[in-house]
C-alpha cells in the first residue's frame, strides 16, 4: 500500500502543478492525502464509466488528465458534476488530476503526442510552451493522415490540405485550434490538433498551413500510459491499470 501524497509526490517531478495554467484545478481533488492505496485506475475523464470500472476493480485512486470540476460551489446530486464527486466518494476512492501542467511538461501530453506521431527532435512552441515542433520524413499529406489516424486510434480526422508535403510538423493536444497562427511562425507546414472551430479551418487555407483536427480524446489519451508506467515503475506494490471502457465518445457515421 502507498499513501496517497507520495504517489502525488511522483506525478509532481513529471508534472508540477505550477506549471498549470491560470484557469486550472490540479492536484487531489477528493480524497485525503494521507489514504493508503493498493489499486489506482488511470484515464483521461472520469466519467461515470471510468467510475464503474474503478468500483469493479476495487481502486481507491482513479488518476486522470482531465479536471472533475473548476470550480465548485456545492456538491449535490442535482448535477452531473456534482453526483459524480458523491459517486466517487461514496466508493471510498480517491481522484487526482494532472491537467494543464501534464501539458507543458517535459515527457507529459504533447511530448506524448509527438512521439505517438513519429515526430523527431520535438521542441517547445507558442507562448505558453504548451505545444511541440519537430521533423517527420519528408511525405505527402495522405500518407501522414494515415499515420496520424492510425497511431491515435482515431474514430475519424476532419483536415485542411493547404497544398503542401508534410515535413515539418507541429502539435499540441486537446483545444488547440486558436494556437494554429503560433504554428504556422514557429515554421510549421502542418499542425495535428483538436476541437477546429469553422473559422480556423478557413485560417489555414490563408496561412497555407495543412491542419489536421483528430479529436481532443485521441490528440490527449496517449499520456494515459505514460502515467501508468511512471506508476508501476516507481510503485511495484501499486496495481496500475488503465481504463478500457474510457474511449473517444464521438463516432462519424
Amino acid at each position: 500500500m502507498v499513501r496517497i501524497t507520495d504517489i502525488f509526490d511522483k506525478l509532481r517531478e513529471l508534472a508540477p502543478p505550477e506549471l498549470k495554467l491560470g484557469f486550472d484545478n490540479v492536484g487531489l481533488l477528493v480524497g485525503s492525502w494521507e489514504d493508503m492505496i493498493g489499486r489506482v485506475l488511470v484515464a483521461l475523464d472520469i466519467t461515470d464509466d471510468v467510475i464503474e470500472e474503478g468500483m469493479e476493480m476495487g481502486a481507491e485512486l482513479i488518476i486522470s488528465h482531465h479536471p472533475m470540476f473548476f470550480e465548485l460551489k456545492n456538491v449535490t446530486d442535482s448535477d452531473v458534476t456534482g453526483a459524480r464527486v458523491l459517486k466517487l466518494a461514496r466508493a471510498g476512492m480517491s481522484a487526482i488530476c494532472m491537467h494543464t501542467n501534464l501539458d507543458i511538461a517535459p515527457g507529459g501530453v504533447n511530448d506524448a503526442l509527438a512521439e505517438t506521431l513519429g515526430i523527431a527532435d520535438a521542441v517547445p512552441f507558442g507562448e505558453e510552451a504548451c505545444g511541440r515542433i519537430g521533423w517527420v520524413e519528408e511525405q505527402e499529406l495522405g500518407d501522414f493522415l494515415a499515420r496520424v489516424k492510425g497511431a491515435l486510434g482515431a474514430e475519424g480526422l476532419r483536415f485542411v490540405d493547404s497544398g503542401r508535403s508534410v515535413r515539418r510538423v507541429a502539435v499540441l493536444g486537446g483545444a488547440g485550434g486558436g494556437n494554429m497562427l503560433e504554428a504556422a511562425e514557429a515554421g510549421a507546414d502542418t499542425y495535428v490538433t483538436a476541437d477546429v472551430k469553422h473559422h480556423q479551418f478557413i485560417d489555414a487555407k490563408e496561412l497555407g498551413i495543412n491542419l489536421i483536427d483528430a479529436g481532443h480524446f485521441s490528440t490527449e489519451n496517449v499520456v494515459v500510459p505514460v502515467l501508468a508506467e511512471l506508476l508501476r515503475d516507481e510503485f511495484s506494490e501499486l496495481d496500475v491499470r488503465i481504463s478500457h471502457v474510457h474511449t473517444q465518445p464521438e463516432r462519424f457515421f
